[in-house]
């Protein structure tokens, strides 16, 4: 199941196995007052319908950019419910964060105060009016991150398959075959993939590439509706070959949440 080198069906639309049913949740950018609700969405939609081996995939980039990035990461490890199997992937905003952790790392080239780095370090309590431009020391992070959170960030996964559905944060190399893709691709690539209109080995799922409603292609579907700036976190639900969306959306100061059918 879990293997990118599984084959495909021969069906014409792809499918995941029988018996399972998958639930991919794009980028939670700290914006964890949208996943609770979304995931009791999921939680109800699973008690709607026939029983099945469920999964929860979050596609990375869990942190920067919203106001709830450590409590996001803490509910990741300790307050995930029991209604499905879990599983969480590496974005490039988690390695960006690793990289500012990793005393050893070249800091020179890492933007990541840039590009949400500052919320995060605000909701680990890092005063952050005391920052400049440049990160600082590994050393000084580490006393405001708890290490269990850097560990487990540290050990995320750059995919996942279940039938003939890829899900990963950010796409794949074109042309390069699953089993020998690049991590750094999975968690940074962008336009080569999301330009490409050929064959992957796969029907990829991604996030990691805002747009405002799923950017759904013959060989791709990215569900990141850039819930930081938007209010709205998106996930798509697989069984069999079917495909639906449930969203959770701030409308009029409130969090409402909708599903609908892809088909």
């Amino acid at each position: 199941m879990n293997t990118l080198t599984a084959r495909r069906a021969d069906a014409h639309r792809p499918q995941v196995p029988a018996g399972q049913r998958v639930y991919a949740v794009g980028d939670v950018h700290g914006r964890l007052d949208l996943l609770l609700p979304l995931l009791a969405h999921i939680r109800d939609d699973i008690a709607a319908r026939a029983e099945a081996d469920n999964h929860v995939v979050l596609l990375g980039d869990l942190v920067d950019r919203g106001p709830y990035s450590a409590e996001t990461v803490e509910y990741a490890i300790s307050g995930l419910p029991a209604f499905a199997t879990f599983h969480i992937l590496m974005g490039n905003h988690e390695e960006a964060m690793l990289r500012a952790l990793d005393p050893m790392d070249d800091q020179s080239q890492n933007l990541w105060l840039k590009f949400g780095g500052y919320e995060t370090l605000a909701s680990y309590g890092v005063p952050v009016a005391t920052l400049g431009e440049e990160l600082p020391p590994a050393e000084t992070l580490r006393r405001y991150i708890p290490e269990r959170h850097r560990q487990f960030l540290d050990g995320l996964p750059d995919a996942i398959r279940f039938g003939d559905y890829v899900l990963v944060h950010a796409g794949v190399r074109p042309g390069v075959p699953l089993e020998e893709q690049d991590p750094k691709d999975m968690r940074w690539i962008r336009q080569e993939f999301l330009d490409h209109k050929g064959d992957h080995g796969a029907f990829i799922v991604h996030g990691h590439s805002i747009s405002t409603e799923p950017d759904i292609q013959a060989n791709r579907m990215g569900i990141d509706t850039g819930a930081y700036r938007s209010g709205t976190l998106t996930a798509l639900g697989l069984e069999g070959d079917r495909r639906w969306l449930l969203r959770a959306s701030v409308v009029d100061g409130e969090v409402q949440t909708k599903l609908s059918s892809l088909g």
